[in-house]
């Protein structure tokens, strides 16, 4: 939490977030009180990046006909800029990053972890808890397991990003981790830089 727990007074925001944040974005929302129409997106998107800033637009532009302030709760995402380039056109902020693990860790963390190993997969509580469907199901490795190598053969270890070290996604990590035959490293991040980061994009 951030050290200021007052809501945003006078704020009336339209919030676009991708659904990998949603989960933690929604609980700080209530408990900060801050007054956000809050859209989500699906978090699947991330496997066809190219369709999130067209979505993203959709939204926002029909937000902002209807004379709302806008912010996006999205880093890069893997748009490769284009999502800046719609911000820029309609005059909106974004989360700040290449992707979420910026958002949760902190970019010079990060670029530290790919620093020691560029071989790093990364995972956050939500992939966690969805890897069998976005992972497995959606890259087709329930059905053709021999593609694993193909996918995954260059990675060298797994670091966990955990936002709760709760008992289910400690084991269930560790199960992934088994998968793909590789050591984990767990970085305790929580939200507090995520809650920071809507804090200034909100306050705008």
């Amino acid at each position: 939490m951030t050290s200021d727990a007052r809501p945003l007074k006078a704020v009336s925001v339209t919030l676009i977030v991708c659904g990998a944040l949603a989960g933690h974005v929604r609980e700080i929302i209530a408990r900060r009180r801050w007054r956000v129409e809050l859209l989500c997106l699906p978090g699947l998107l991330h496997n066809r990046p190219k369709e999130i800033a067209p979505e993203v637009e959709r939204l926002a532009i029909a937000a902002l006909s209807s004379g709302r302030r806008v912010a996006i709760g999205y880093a890069d995402c893997g748009t490769y800029s284009v999502l800046d380039e719609v911000c820029s056109r309609l005059g909106v902020a974004r989360l700040p990053g290449l992707h979420c693990y910026d958002i949760y860790a902190g970019e010079s963390e990060i670029q530290t972890v790919l620093e020691a190993e560029p071989g790093t997969y990364i995972l956050t509580d939500y992939l966690i808890r969805i890897f069998e469907h976005t992972v497995i199901a959606q890259l087709g490795l329930d059905r053709y397991p021999e593609l694993w190598n193909d996918y995954f053969g260059n990675y060298r270890r797994l670091v966990w990003l955990a936002q709760s070290r709760e008992s289910s996604l400690s084991a269930e990590a560790d199960r992934i981790a088994a998968m793909f035959g590789l050591p984990l490293t767990v970085i305790d991040t929580g939200t507090t830089k995520l809650e920071a980061a809507l804090q200034e994009l909100l306050a705008g």
